[in-house]
């Protein structure tokens, strides 16, 4: 909540807490859909019949009804082709974004923010025939299989077509995507002898790399470029075994008057397992300058930097120099009010990927450090501690004893929960403010620079049998 006296509006919790109309149904003709994955396209039974019926008429009224009404009938007869298979793909991840919308237009409604402009449409260029099409008849074979039907044989089909789709620098994202999915996959062979089958996400990664071997699927590129002062909010870190992605999450504000606007920028580096917490700054770092900026509390000015119209900024370091100092929590009680939410792709609808950035002040806190729940004006606010990047030094019991809360309002498992970016907590008598992304830029920190060192070393290591084996 934003006091008004400081610029803003208070937050209207209560709407966070209230139901959506449709989302309920709409979620429901999606699960429908998965059952029908989960058992494979080959044989339906009556029970399948039934799903896709109940996936068909929740498209009833859209331009897709025609289509999915046709597939849902092929499919249910075990007659189904990739183009029904494309229909059933696309009509899951409809609802999917008509759930997105609902969600988002409710989070403009609370936050009292505006929706910028109209939705993105793609303009992407049309993937590489051969591949694409390699793509397509592979996931069909999933899908004829169905996830209970997996095996061994069947997932390494994906390995020629991850390699062909690689050799193409535009297809990396269809390739990065088709084989993280065939590993998952393969760790889970066989598909019958599991006791629990991960449907939803599996549906979603199925129902993407299909749509994404379709002309018009790829990303659009810049849509413009943005001149003026970039307040940065916080980060969000995603860190894998094999890789580590950062976005910074930012108001910029436009030298020619225009309204604020929420932007990102994100950096991505592939990392040995060996380099964990603080050390994947060192391999973020080279790529985003923006880092340092966040860790020591500055603005940035930029100049022509090119940027899609979902507010993403493409970051080159020639359009950004180092600003004036800029606190996120006083961006955040300031310009964070008023900056408009963005615009999303077609294909990026989806309810996992809500990250909204808000400002909390004046709530109180139960229960504890495990699973603190924010209560703002007797509403509660479940928060997601467990998405608090370990590479920095904002902890769950900062959370649970804080006073005021920089985040990305989430929606997950059916609610909405808040994802920490920084908190005010009272430490020694005097109010601190702790950031996820302090140690971003360098740290004088001592739990961070014992983690700096270590990955240093992991990664001299590294470098020395990398060299030895070339060398051989």
């Amino acid at each position: 909540m934003v006091p008004t006296g400081q610029g803003g509006g208070l937050m209207r919790a209560d709407l966070l807490a209230d139901p959506l109309a449709g989302v309920g149904e709409a979620l429901a003709a999606i699960d429908a859909a998965d059952r029908v994955l989960t058992a494979g396209f080959l044989r339906p039974q009556p029970a399948q019949a039934h799903d896709l019926a109940e996936l068909a008429g929740a498209v009833a009224g859209s331009p897709l009804a025609g289509r999915v009404a046709e597939a849902a009938g092929k499919i249910a007869a075990g007659a189904g082709d990739e183009e029904h298979f494309v229909a059933f793909a696309a009509a899951r991840t409809a609802l999917f974004g008509s759930v997105h919308d609902a969600l988002t237009a409710r989070i403009a409604e609370a936050t009292g923010r505006p929706l910028t402009g109209e939705p993105v449409v793609t303009a992407g260029g049309d993937p590489a025939p051969n591949p694409s099409a390699a793509a397509r008849s592979w996931l069909a074979e999933l899908a004829r299989a169905g996830w209970r039907g997996i095996d061994h044989e069947l997932v390494s089909g994906a390995a020629p077509v991850v390699s062909a789709l690689l050799a193409d620098p535009s297809q990396r994202r269809q390739a990065t995507l088709l084989d993280g999915f065939a590993a998952e996959l393969a760790a889970s062979c066989p598909g019958a002898a599991l006791d629990r089958v991960p449907a939803r996400r599996w549906g979603d990664l199925w129902s993407r790399a299909l749509l994404l071997t379709l002309p018009g699927t790829g990303p659009a590129g810049a849509a413009g470029t943005a001149t003026g002062r970039l307040l940065p909010l916080g980060v969000d870190l995603h860190e894998h075994s094999t890789a580590a992605q950062v976005q910074v999450h930012a108001v910029f504000e436009p030298t020619d008057g225009g309204a604020p606007r929420l932007v990102r920028a994100g950096a991505s580096a592939p990392k040995p397992d060996t380099i964990t917490g603080a050390g994947v700054w060192q391999l973020l770092r080279p790529h985003l300058s923006l880092l340092a900026a966040l860790g020591e509390g500055r603005s940035m000015e930029l100049a022509a930097m090119p940027v899609t119209a979902e507010g993403d900024l493409l970051w080159h370091d020639e359009h950004a120099r180092a600003g004036a100092p800029a606190e996120p929590f006083t961006t955040a009680r300031v310009a964070l009010p008023t900056a408009a939410l963005a615009a999303t792709a077609p294909l990026d609808r989806h309810p996992a990927r809500i990250a909204v950035p808000v400002f909390l002040e004046g709530y109180t806190v139960e229960g504890g450090e495990e699973a603190p729940v924010f209560v703002l004006a007797g509403h509660r606010l479940p928060v997601d501690t467990g998405r608090v990047p370990a590479a920095g030094p904002l902890t769950p019991k900062a959370v649970a004893g804080s006073g005021a809360c920089l985040g990305l309002l989430r929606w997950d498992a059916g609610a909405f929960r808040l994802q920490p970016m920084a908190v005010e907590t009272t430490v020694r008598k005097k109010t601190t403010a702790v950031h996820a992304g302090a140690w971003a830029g360098g740290t004088t920190d001592k739990a961070g620079l014992k983690a700096e060192k270590a990955a240093s070393d992991a990664a001299a290591v590294l470098r020395e049998r990398a060299g030895r084996l070339l060398r051989k």
